[in-house]
């Protein structure tokens, strides 16, 4: 059975669905969900490079009011944009209320405009249904093992329902999720795109069982993917996976199903055709000061702690810094309202056992800070900074996206 006409011409106009497609239409990503329900080993979302292209990385995080503004900005210089979707930084349906939000305001206003989203699908089960019902066609799924073992050897932890899950048992109810939600959308006629991330020694046997099964789930394409590995990751030192053990792969797999090969693992923030992305023409970090206010955007003034060494960039941990940036912010506007000078704790592994009464200055300090923004942290001090009432946030870009990102961050942390 055929897919409905209007699907059909959705999708020979979507380039990660059509290869005839992606050097003839662009896609905007829009980065308005940041936080994220597991935790792969091979992904670090707070690690960030204006010329890095992979999952997980953004230059800026957006308010749904603030991705409507940039969806018409988009538009107006793009003639040939057709997609719009949803693709983190952390996982779309973790952050429900604004990814639902975002489509919501851009229909309103482009009701033919093609949506869809990315998803690791702990949560297809609870959201399936409502993403039908917001009219997404298209849906991803990264889906890396049907083997729970081998799963457990991929993600850190899953927080579901409350829970902090990790090993076998999260890649159990991961596993079990992807698959309900899977079927459930390819039944109702959503077209399913399957993302495996292709790690040597890993998954790279088991890949075959997992298009296998997919296919019999109902999905329509599955992306076999290299993995890259990420500065901070569990996997960093890793080997990156060959483009020949990728294509090799995917020839194996296309006797089962049809296969995408002209991914470019695109950025959370991805503008343009899949071969030349322009996010970052149009990053709203140097107009959204003059935009009005929304509901979206925190509204009271919060201070935020910044270890940098020039004001720059994000750069120092916080065990080296000798000071910190205090800035104040409402609406997402922040300014520098002092630096504060604090002893430098980390003085090397033979004098760790005599730090612990620094550290707790230290943190006492920054006792009327809403969260503190370093390059890396370690355990012991995030937990002091988290008995005050502070949240750790771990970033490396400039102080700029930095304060909005840990923003971002505070305020979903009061929606959950």
């Amino acid at each position: 059975m055929g897919m409905p006409d209007d699907i059909a011409e959705k999708t020979s106009k979507h380039p990660c669905y059509s290869a005839e497609a992606h050097t003839k239409y662009a896609r905007m990503h829009l980065p308005v969900a940041p936080a994220c329900n597991i935790q792969c080993n091979y992904c670090n979302r707070k690690f960030d490079c204006v010329h890095e292209s992979r999952p997980g990385v953004t230059s800026e995080i957006l308010t749904p009011a603030e991705a409507l503004l940039k969806f018409s900005w988009v538009k107006e210089q793009i003639e040939q944009l057709s997609v719009v979707g949803i693709a983190g930084p952390g996982d779309a349906l973790a952050n429900w209320p604004e990814t639902k939000k975002a489509i919501e305001l851009i229909k309103a206003i482009d009701p033919k405009m093609t949506f869809c989203l990315s998803t690791n699908g702990l949560m297809l089960p609870e959201y399936g249904q409502e993403i039908i019902d917001l009219g997404v066609n298209h849906v991803t799924v990264t889906c890396n093992a049907i083997d729970p073992e081998i799963g457990a050897k991929l993600y850190q932890y899953a927080r579901y329902k409350g829970e902090r899950l990790t090993g076998v048992t999260a890649a159990q109810v991961l596993l079990k999720n992807q698959l309900a939600g899977i079927e459930f959308l390819a039944n109702h006629g959503v077209l399913v795109k399957v993302n495996i991330v292709m790690v040597t020694g890993v998954n790279d046997q088991h890949i075959p069982e997992v298009v296998k099964k997919v296919k019999e789930l109902g999905a329509f394409i599955t992306n076999i993917m290299p993995l890259i590995p990420a500065p901070g990751s569990n996997f960093e030192n890793f080997p990156q996976t060959s483009m020949k053990d990728i294509n090799e792969m995917r020839n194996l797999c296309q006797l089962d199903m049809q296969q995408m090969r002209h991914c470019k693992q695109c950025r959370a923030d991805a503008i343009g055709l899949l071969g030349e992305d322009r996010s970052q023409e149009f990053r709203l970090s140097s107009i959204v000061q003059q935009q009005p206010a929304s509901e979206e955007v925190i509204a009271k003034p919060i201070k935020i702690a910044v270890a940098s060494k020039y004001g720059k960039l994000v750069d120092l941990h916080f065990g080296h810094a000798t000071e910190f940036r205090i800035y104040q912010g409402e609406n997402n506007t922040f300014k520098l309202l002092e630096t504060r000078q604090v002893d430098k704790y980390c003085a090397g592994m033979q004098e760790c056992d005599t730090e612990e009464e620094r550290r707790e200055v230290i943190v006492e300090s920054l006792k009327d800070c809403a969260a503190v923004l370093t390059m890396r942290i370690g355990h012991s001090a995030k937990e002091r900074l988290r008995r005050k009432g502070i949240q750790s946030i771990e970033f490396c870009d400039s102080v700029e996206n930095g304060l909005r990102y840990t923003a971002e961050e505070l305020k979903m942390k009061e929606v959950m």
